[in-house]
């Protein structure tokens, strides 16, 4: 396939012009390869373990969700050489998805609620496509956990929660979260929750990890174009 044919192909499943401004020049095409893409790798993240495995794998392009670069850069050195070296060296193309594709029909957030077993979804955000998707579970809150491979920090009563409003991501926010409880939902789950948020929502806020709540949504893109899927879950533990 030509790089040309790829890229619009990408451009079709998560439209940059849906992305947020801060993603301008940090999503599309991050690293040139070769001209001729037939073998497609895709993560979540664009580490140095999943860029060299992709090396290793004889891939094409790489497809991952969040930015391999958020600041601007004036030398390649450190973890930045780490992740570029490999694909400079074996001609792998780099293609990042991020806000387009949290807000894309298909994209992160339905892929999450499909994953925890919502039914009968509407989506939030009306205005952004969709950013959180609200739904009537079918699952209780263990299962969740044990289908997304991590715990759940639970502020408030979840023991009669029906209604459900899920967000990859860092997506606790205080304008979605009222328009969740305005469309049903009983509890609120996102990552990386802050306190004044957990104190002030009127509904229960559920926290898991920022991988466990995306990682979905590229397994399942993954899967639907025919790609290999490269894990790399962070290592987390809980002491107590």
């Amino acid at each position: 396939m030509d790089r040309e044919i790829f890229i619009s192909r990408l451009e079709e499943i998560a439209p940059p012009e849906l992305a947020e401004e801060f993603d301008f020049g940090r999503i599309g095409l991050i690293n040139e390869g070769t001209d001729n893409i037939n073998r497609i790798a895709c993560a979540l993240d664009a580490t140095p373990l999943v860029c060299e495995t992709a090396a290793k794998g004889g891939f094409d392009a790489l497809v991952v969700h969040h930015p391999a670069f958020w600041e601007a850069m004036h030398g390649i050195r450190g973890r930045n050489s780490e992740v570029l070296r490999p694909l400079i060296k074996n001609n792998i193309n780099l293609y990042a998805m991020h806000t387009n594709f949290d807000h894309a029909v298909g994209g992160i957030n339905d892929a999450l609620a499909s994953e925890v077993g919502l039914v009968n979804c509407v989506r939030l955000d009306k205005t952004h496509n969709s950013l959180g998707v609200i739904g009537d579970m079918t699952k209780s809150f263990s299962e969740i956990a044990d289908i997304l491979g991590c715990g759940l920090r639970v502020w408030g009563d979840v023991s009669e929660v029906k209604k459900l409003a899920v967000c990859g991501g860092s997506g606790f926010d205080y304008e979605l979260i009222e328009e969740a409880v305005s469309l049903g939902a009983q509890a609120y789950m996102a990552s990386e929750l802050k306190y004044n948020l957990a104190r002030e929502s009127p509904i229960p806020c559920i926290e898991a990890t920022h991988y466990a709540l995306e990682a979905p949504g590229m397994r399942a893109l993954s899967k639907r174009e025919g790609w290999t899927f490269i894990e790399d879950i962070p290592l987390t533990t809980i002491i107590q």
